[in-house]
């Protein structure tokens, strides 16, 4: 091999590792999760954003159980929820439960539950929420299980439900990326998320 053959294939492979130690840190940024509560247990189906499906413990015995989440939708068009389905129950029905002059009553919402353009709906404890009938064993506080949400537009997104210690009324903490926990306690802090209009 002549001297300006090998001169020439040096700076190739000089150009070549260059380049190598160029990409890799920036394919490396690529490859990080998006952070915040929809990269921490969160899913995403058209333009609706679901946060942190969650469901309570229940004890030994129950045959029923709730599943909560909140919807976010970011798009120009409304959506609904029409129906849902939990791998832990024989049926998933969509309620509302409501408080009138005293009296709890709780329906099924058999139209589903309207998710407004640009709005958020959350089904939570004492409103709307799924209700998981005939539970095929009881649900274990630390424990998940898989399910599926299907919507008008957007159609259907399979989630993962973490399951929450009997009387939970909102998810304690979300898994955060790292390690980090972010605490969701009623100790009158606020969190900005970015939807101010």
């Amino acid at each position: 091999m002549s001297a300006q053959t090998l001169s020439n294939v040096r700076s190739r492979l000089r150009a070549t590792v260059v380049a190598a130690l160029l990409v890799a840190p920036l394919s490396a940024v690529m490859a990080v999760p998006l952070a915040g509560p929809a990269a921490a247990h969160g899913f995403k189906v058209g333009d609706l954003e679901l946060a942190h499906p969650w469901a309570r413990a229940t004890p030994p015995g129950a045959k029923v159980g709730g599943g909560y989440v909140t919807i976010e939708n970011t798009g120009g068009t409304a959506d609904r929820l029409i129906s849902a389905t939990a791998d832990v129950a024989g049926r998933t029905e969509i309620h509302e439960m409501a408080v009138t002059d005293g009296v709890m009553t709780m329906r099924p919402m058999n139209e589903g539950v309207e998710i407004p353009a640009h709005g958020e709906v959350a089904l939570k404890p004492g409103g709307y929420h799924l209700m998981l009938m005939e539970l095929k064993q009881p649900l274990k506080a630390g424990e998940s299980f898989s399910g599926t949400l299907t919507f008008e537009k957007a159609g259907t997104v399979k989630v993962k439900f973490s399951v929450e210690p009997i009387g939970t009324t909102t998810p304690s903490e979300m898994a955060m990326p790292d390690g980090m926990t972010m605490d969701h306690g009623s100790d009158g802090m606020q969190m900005d998320h970015g939807n101010a209009q």
